[in-house]
This record gives structure tokens, sequence and C-alpha cells, in this order.
């Protein structure tokens, strides 16, 4: 299974955004962990070049493709089955991108980035409606239960996760019992429910060119 292996931070500062490529939990900016501004024995720049419209569209896409930590190849599959479907071509991609097992893995908090969770469903630590499931992309279906193998559930990085996303708070579309680490993937989000850094129309131009 093809993924980027290289410093988060690095991806976060090309893309000038928080990613949520690092732990959740720590409350320092975003800003001062990786430092958009310079890089590492670099002095601060103090203009950047100017940017085309196609670089734009590559950034929208690139910053979206990062955040969920797929790569080109898969990235452009989900982007056609998103063309394929009914209704909006964008929010469409944002679905199938949140309906991904490692994404709702770490929505309903078992891991604390995108990352440990692919990590988790991969080593089989993972059951999807009582069945064991190792495979990051599998797509979930509204009403499907997750949960975390019996033998997985003393996982100390598991249960830290599942205490700091309480506090932090689960996303609507996710019903969680931390007790059981059992989780009910309720429906698919609406496009107000996500965040709004994500300029979706812009990836569909970069594709459409």
């Amino acid at each position: 299974m093809a993924r980027y292996t290289g410093p988060t931070c690095k991806l976060s500062r090309r893309e000038q955004s928080d990613l949520g490529l690092k732990r959740r939990g720590d409350f320092r900016s975003i800003t001062d962990k990786c430092r958009f501004e310079k890089l590492p024995g670099q002095k601060a720049v103090s203009h950047r070049p100017r940017v085309t419209v196609y670089g734009r569209l590559l950034r929208e896409k690139q910053k979206l493709r990062r955040t969920y930590g797929v790569m080109e190849k898969q990235f452009r599959r989900h982007f056609k089955e998103a063309s394929r479907r009914q209704g909006s071509t964008g929010i469409n991609l944002l679905q199938i991108l949140e309906s991904r097992l490692d994404n709702v893995v770490y929505r309903m908090g078992f891991g604390c980035t995108r990352a440990e969770s692919r990590q988790l469903v991969s080593h089989n630590a993972v059951l999807v409606n009582g069945r064991r499931v190792n495979i990051p992309s599998y797509e979930v279906q509204p009403g499907d239960a997750i949960e975390i193998r019996e033998k997985s559930r003393s996982q100390e990085r598991i249960t830290d996760s599942l205490d700091v996303t309480e506090r932090v708070g689960f996303p609507p579309w996710v019903d969680v019992d931390v007790t059981n680490f059992r989780g009910i993937y309720k429906n698919m989000p609406e496009r107000s429910e996500l965040p709004d850094e994500i300029d979706e129309t812009l990836v569909i131009g970069y594709y459409s060119k």
C-alpha cells in the first residue's frame, strides 16, 4: 500500500494550511509547530511568487489529497467515482473521502491522526459490522457499526486518542460509545458540516482542464 512517509510539517508548510496531520491534543498553533513563514535554518521569506490560475487549482487539489492522506492514483479514482454519481461532484468527492474507513476511524477518535487510523485498520484492529476489515479505503455505509477488536482495546494510543476526541467533540454524523470502543456512522456529512478551508470547486476545475 503506497503512502507518504516523509515529514508532515513539510506538507503543511507547502499548503500553508493545517492539514490535520499532527496529533490531536497538542493545542499549540499549527503555525508554531510547523513554522509556515520560514523553513528550518532559513530566514523568513518576505514575499511569495505570483500564483497562476493553474497553480491555485493544483494547490487546492494537493491540499485536499494530503489532508485525507490519499495518493494521487487513488484520489483520481475517487474523483471519477464522484463524477459518476448523481449530484454535485465536489460534494460527492468530499463524502467519498469522509466515508473511507481510515477517516471514519479517525472521526470516531480511535486514532489521533488519519495516518494512525490507517495503521489501525491495516493491522486488523478494526471491525465493521462485526467483520474484520483491513482495507483503509473501504467505503463505510450509513448505519455501519465500527468497533475496535477486543484484544486491541488495551492499546494506550487508542484510549488516549478517545479521551482527547471526547473532550474536543465528535462530529454530528457519528455516534460513539467510548466505553465499548464502538461507533455508528449515522449518515454522510452535509457540506455545511465540513470545514470551509477546502474549495472543492477548484479541485473540479483542476481535473476539468
